[in-house]
C-alpha cells in the first residue's frame, strides 16, 4: 500500500491532512482490512512529516471501487525503520460502515465494485505492449462507460500465451501474429480449438500486411489491425468486440 497523493487543507487553527491511499486492487484492500483496518487503524507509507495526534482524512481507493472510502483518524504512532505514520479511525460510524464496506467488496458487489475486464495481450515488443495497456487505461474512462477497469496479462511469446489460456479466464486478447515458439495464429488455433475458446474476442496485429491478415482471420481471429496501430483503432475495436461480450 502506498500514497500516491496527499494534500494539506489549512483551516484558521490547525491543519487537516488529506491522504490519497492507492490499492492495486481489491484483494490488496481486503488484506489489509484482514490485518489493520478491521483493528481500527492502518500505517500508511508516506515521506510526508506528519507529528503525533495530527488529524488525518484517509481516503482509500483501488481501481474499480465505484466510491472512494473515506475514514477519519488521528495520527498515533511512526516506525523508526520506515516513514510513515500510523493512524488510529476514531469516528465509530465509520468503522461500523467500514465492515459493511469490505463485505460488499468481498462479494464483489456490482453497486461497490465495477467487475474489471481482463485482457491478455501477446506482443513481444515490450513498448507497443506497453502503449497499449496505457493507451486503454487512460482511455477508458473517456471512450467507454465512465467506471470501465482493465486489468491485464502481457505475454511476449506465444507458448507463454497459451498456458496463461489454458489456466486463467480472460474477456479477450490482443495478439501478435509474428512471435517467438509459436505464432500467434498458432497460439489462436490452439485457443480455438484445444480450450474451446470460440467466444474469446481475439484482435490480431501486425505490419506483415495481407498475408499475415490473412493467416490471422483464418486462425479465428475475429479482427485484424495493422501496424501501426492508431490508439483510437485499437480503443473502438475492443468497444465493439469485447464489450458486447460481457453484457
Amino acid at each position: 500500500m502506498g500514497e500516491p497523493d496527499a494534500q494539506d487543507l489549512r483551516g484558521e487553527s490547525r491543519e487537516e491532512v488529506t491522504l490519497f491511499v492507492e490499492y492495486e486492487g481489491a484483494e490488496d484492500i481486503l488484506g489489509d482490512y484482514t490485518e489493520n483496518l478491521s483493528a481500527g487503524g492502518t500505517f500508511v507509507a508516506t515521506t510526508r512529516e506528519l507529528a503525533i495526534g495530527t488529524e488525518v482524512k484517509l481516503v482509500l481507493q483501488f481501481p474499480g471501487l465505484l466510491k472512494p472510502l473515506s475514514l477519519t483518524g488521528v495520527v498515533r504512532w511512526k516506525r523508526e525503520d520506515q516513514p510513515g505514520c500510523g493512524i488510529e479511525f476514531v469516528d465509530a460510524a465509520e468503522r461500523v460502515s467500514l465492515v459493511g464496506v469490505m463485505d460488499r467488496i468481498r462479494d464483489r458487489d456490482p453497486r461497490t465494485v465495477q467487475q474489471p475486464y481482463r485482457l491478455l495481450v501477446v506482443e513481444d515488443n515490450a513498448h507497443i505492449a506497453a502503449l497499449i495497456e496505457e493507451g486503454l487505461s487512460s482511455s477508458s474512462q473517456r471512450s467507454f462507460d465512465n467506471r470501465l477497469v482493465f486489468q491485464f496479462r502481457r505475454a511476449n511469446n506465444g507458448r507463454d500465451a497459451c498456458e496463461l489460456l489454458r489456466t486463467e479466464t480472460f474477456d479477450a486478447m490482443i495478439i501478435d501474429v509474428y512471435l517467438p515458439i509459436i505464432d500467434g495464429p498458432g497460439v489462436v488455433r490452439f485457443a480455438r480449438k484445444e480450450l474451446g475458446l470460440g467466444k474469446l474476442p481475439i484482435i490480431a496485429v501486425s505490419g506483415g500486411g495481407s498475408a499475415a491478415r490473412n493467416a490471422a482471420i483464418e486462425a479465428g481471429a475475429d479482427l485484424f489491425l495493422d501496424k501501426p496501430m492508431r490508439l483510437k483503432q485499437v480503443i473502438e475495436t475492443i468497444q465493439r468486440l469485447m464489450i458486447p461480450a460481457r453484457a
